[in-house]
């Protein structure tokens, strides 16, 4: 099985605190990997590592074969970010934002222009293009942070929580484009806290939970007879919490 993304040993302490704890996370070429876990078990910080946001203490981390930290020009030349808590330059337009974009990653003007307009064509902004991007709203942004992601066609994309706070039109458009990146052969990579979601869009699955990866592979795999969420919960060790024990005064008048 070819890899698109394979850690090992991935480790990650801020003071006292470990954040990750020995990961061993590996995603297959092409598919749609949902990499799911409670607040706090790592996911954010793991992923900060693979793209070169963040560096490990003590790991390996490759992404279609190379180093992240040994070779990390080659590496961000094939990887496409979208991260939690987006930052977008917010005194561009929208159309300013991929012009500038493609600049900096050093593709042709006339190229840019063509696939800034059909971007902003597939993610619905054309009407948005000149509207500066502080003026956007929460699934606009996300769409022209995923639009400047996928500019440069990168062979793998990595996103943090790419629905959160997006209307259903917004998100139904953020999965159509999704589903057609991974059609060509590439590779989505995504965090989210929505088991039906991940279900109903990934093919591989990998479960966080304290730092390490308690379970990977296959969603149906994974799932074993159970939804993903069901799964999700027996392999955190969530089953039987917030029960309302000890809670006997609540609503009670």
């Amino acid at each position: 099985m070819d890899e698109a993304v394979r850690t090992r040993g991935l480790f990650k302490r801020f003071g006292q605190q470990v954040a990750v704890a020995g990961v061993e996370l590996m995603v297959p070429k092409g598919s749609f990997a949902g990499l799911v876990g409670p607040n706090g078990a790592g996911k954010t910080t793991t992923l900060s590592m693979v793209t070169g946001l963040l560096r490990p203490d003590f790991g390996t981390i490759t992404v279609d074969g190379f180093d992240v930290w040994a070779d990390p020009l080659n590496v961000k030349s094939r990887i496409g970010v979208l991260p939690e808590g987006l930052r977008l330059f917010e005194r561009l337009s929208g159309r300013e934002l991929l012009l500038y974009n493609g600049q900096l990653r050093g593709i042709p003007r006339a190229q840019v222009q063509q696939r800034a307009e059909e971007l902003l064509r597939v993610m619905d902004l054309v009407e948005a293009q000149d509207k500066l991007v502080v003026d956007y709203s929460t699934g606009m942004r996300k769409k022209i942070g995923l639009a400047a992601a996928l500019l440069h066609n990168p062979d793998v994309l990595f996103l943090d929580e790419p629905f959160e706070g997006v209307d259903p039109v917004s998100a139904n458009t953020l999965v159509e484009v999704l589903q057609r990146y991974t059609a060509s052969g590439s590779t989505v990579i995504f965090s989210s806290h929505v088991m039906d979601l991940v279900e109903r869009l990934c093919d591989w699955v990998s479960v966080m939970s304290r730092g390490q990866i308690v379970a990977q592979g296959p969603v149906q795999d994974v799932r074993q007879g159970r939804t993903l969420n069901e799964a999700f919960l027996d392999l955190v060790g969530a089953r039987g919490h917030g029960d309302g024990e000890g809670l006997s005064w609540l609503g009670a008048r």
